[in-house]
């Protein structure tokens, strides 16, 4: 087989989104999913793909951005659908080593499937701690205290600085879902995205401690406003369990950096607000 392994520019989306829908989710907007770019970032490719002559046979998708932590700009690569045909399988470390082979970028991957968690972990990933909560969504009543809104022109109005920043660069994003709490002259923004079978799954939280005082508002929104039951919510996002919560551990989540800690990586900027 005269196996190709190269970049995948924008002139091969198209190719890629074809094989992905074929191959690996039909329900997928894979056009736009391998071509996202959130914020004001020069991307150097999509992902790597293998091909056979013309035919795409394996993809490894990326997305790529560039953060502010501690005062200094980091630079991420968010490993995606890593997707393989079986003649091809022995080539599929070939994707992941050129995505690697990139310098200078703290790389993360945040639905790892159980075949692809052993490999990376021996490419020197590490598992991110996804203790978690699942808290009911009930309809209870409530005094008025909190307003609650996913208006785009609320938020922006409401948002200042980073978090206005965040919200920009991911209003488009295909699977994320934006709400702000205002309550007491203050601010809590606030990224979910929907699991199955009807889940709220808490990506971003910028005032934990507001987050936790609107909690009842909140899930009574996510309800009736959103019909979804519950809220799964990582410990590591909300910093405390709240009382009514089941503890329970969230989908496995691997990063790999040579200078920052789990704490300074987010799930922002990756395939779960895009895919």
């Amino acid at each position: 087989m005269s196996v190709e392994l190269a970049p995948i520019r924008d002139t091969d989306v198209a190719a890629v989104a074809d094989f992905l829908h074929t191959h690996h989710d039909p329900d997928v907007s894979w056009s736009q999913a391998c071509s996202a770019a959130l914020g004001a970032v020069e991307v150097p490719n999509h992902g790597f793909m293998l091909r056979d002559g013309q035919a795409v046979v394996g993809t490894l998708l990326a997305l790529y951005s560039e953060r502010l932590v501690m005062g200094r700009v980091e630079r991420f690569c968010n490993m995606g659908s890593w997707c393989v045909l079986p003649n091809y399988r022995s080539r599929s470390i070939l994707l992941v080593n050129a995505l690697l082979a990139q310098k200078d970028y703290h790389f993360t991957v945040l639905s790892p499937t159980v075949g692809s968690q052993e490999i990376l972990a021996w490419l020197k990933f590490g598992f991110f701690d996804t203790s978690a909560v699942l808290i009911p969504n009930l309809p209870w009543p409530t005094l008025g205290r909190t307003k609650i809104s996913a208006d785009p022109e609320v938020i922006e109005s409401t948002l200042t600085g980073a978090e206005l920043e965040l919200y920009r660069d991911h209003a488009q994003a295909l699977a994320a879902h934006h709400l702000v709490l205002i309550r007491g002259g203050k601010s809590c923004y606030v990224i979910y995205r929907k699991a199955w079978p009807a889940l709220a799954n808490i990506l971003h939280v910028s005032n934990a401690d507001l987050f936790h005082r609107a909690l009842i508002p909140l899930t009574r929104h996510l309800l009736i406003r959103c019909g979804l039951v519950a809220t799964l919510a990582e410990l590591r996002i909300i910093e405390r369990a709240p009382r009514l919560s089941f503890g329970l551990n969230s989908w496995p989540k691997m990063y790999r950096s040579s200078s920052l800690e789990p704490g300074q990586i987010d799930y922002l900027y990756s395939e779960l607000v895009c895919v």
